[in-house]
């Protein structure tokens, strides 16, 4: 054990209330979207001076056992494709014990200050490329209304599903088509290595099961709930055996979380496709301007650019924290707006 990885923070009432909450909103997110929320509480803990790989260990501990509640319950809907959840787990299993052995080397060589700016520079360039596209898609999906048209197999997974040289397959009923295995290797492992780093790998594995094998969107992101199980397993023993997870920090925020997943995966039931885009967009923008207004303090502890003074450090420190405040404000007040509003649509519909 690196006895350098236990710099963990103290729990007064203050942290343990904004925990609770951090989870909250991250089980609304985890839900609803199917991402686990990792890309909310992984820097909400930083913003409280938790170190990136602690942080990440953290989350990935709290997150299996939330990941296997909003399964179950996405399941009961008909969302979860179980074949493709597992498999794809495997594989990404594979990519979380490879990223932890990264992370826990930067964190060996360049101490808190390296594996905070790992982490935080990993979020604002996934969050910028991720958040915009999905932002740009969602926008699309509104002007032309949302139809079932919208959820068509894409060229691409009609193009997996039927070529014949890419090895031995598997039924999707999610795709309702057969799969190569081989393709599900490196998205697989893709998923597990991007999890290892910020503690989420939905942003490669959703839309990948999505555009690349077929599966509905709405059934993607629950499919994904079951590959955050498998690797989040492997990965709490990864991280752990060295060090690096505070189950104080893990069972505060899945006692707040596991309340919120509830809601939020109720609330899948009641929205257009676009809004879980825009949902998911809107949180990532604020999220990447939250990280971006550290990494120079960051930068500055390392010795890699001009030392930046306490009382302007401090002051990056608090907007990056407000910002992840609000964050967290808008996550959950768009969340619990969607699904209010799709309950009362739903209401005049069945009483029409």
């Amino acid at each position: 054990m690196d006895a350098s990885a236990l710099n963990f923070i103290d729990l007064t009432a203050g942290n343990i209330a904004f925990l609770l909450f951090v989870g909250f909103v991250g089980g609304l997110v985890s839900g609803f979207i199917g991402s686990g929320g990792a890309f909310v509480l992984t820097p909400a803990m930083m913003s409280m001076g938790v170190p990136g790989i602690v942080a990440v260990a953290s989350n990935i501990c709290h997150k299996f056992p939330k990941a296997l509640v909003a399964a179950i319950k996405r399941h009961k809907y008909g969302h979860v494709d179980l074949k493709v959840g597992l498999i794809l787990g495997l594989s990404a299993e594979l990519g979380m014990l490879y990223g932890a052995s990264v992370q826990q080397g930067i964190k060996t060589r360049l101490g808190d200050a390296g594996s905070n700016l790992y982490v935080s520079a990993a979020f604002v360039v996934v969050l910028a490329i991720v958040g915009t596209w999905l932002m740009v898609d969602a926008l699309n999906l509104y002007r032309r209304g949302a139809t079932d048209q919208e959820e068509q197999v894409t060229r691409l997974a009609r193009w997996v599903q039927n070529v014949q040289w890419l090895g031995p397959r598997f039924y999707s009923h999610g795709a309702k088509a057969h799969i190569p295995w081989l393709v599900t290797l490196p998205i697989g492992f893709a998923t597990g290595m991007l999890a290892a780093t910020i503690a989420v790998g939905g942003f490669v594995g959703v839309p990948a099961m999505h555009y690349v094998l077929g599966l509905p969107s709405m059934m993607a992101s629950a499919t994904e709930l079951v590959i955050a199980f498998v690797m989040g397993l492997g990965g709490t023993i990864k991280f752990g055996w060295g060090g690096y997870v505070d189950l104080r920090l893990a069972m505060v925020i899945l006692a707040g979380s596991l309340f919120g997943i509830q809601l939020g995966a109720i609330g899948t039931t009641y929205v257009k496709p676009f809004m879980v885009k825009v949902v998911m967009a809107a949180i990532m923008m604020l999220v990447l301007v939250s990280r971006a207004f550290i990494i120079p303090v960051y930068l500055s502890e390392l010795g890699w650019i001009e030392h930046i003074a306490d009382s302007t450090a401090a002051l990056l420190k608090q907007v990056s924290f407000w910002v992840m405040v609000a964050a967290l404000v808008v996550g959950a007040v768009i969340v619990l707006g969607s699904l209010v509003s799709g309950m009362r649509a739903h209401a005049r519909e069945k009483a029409a």
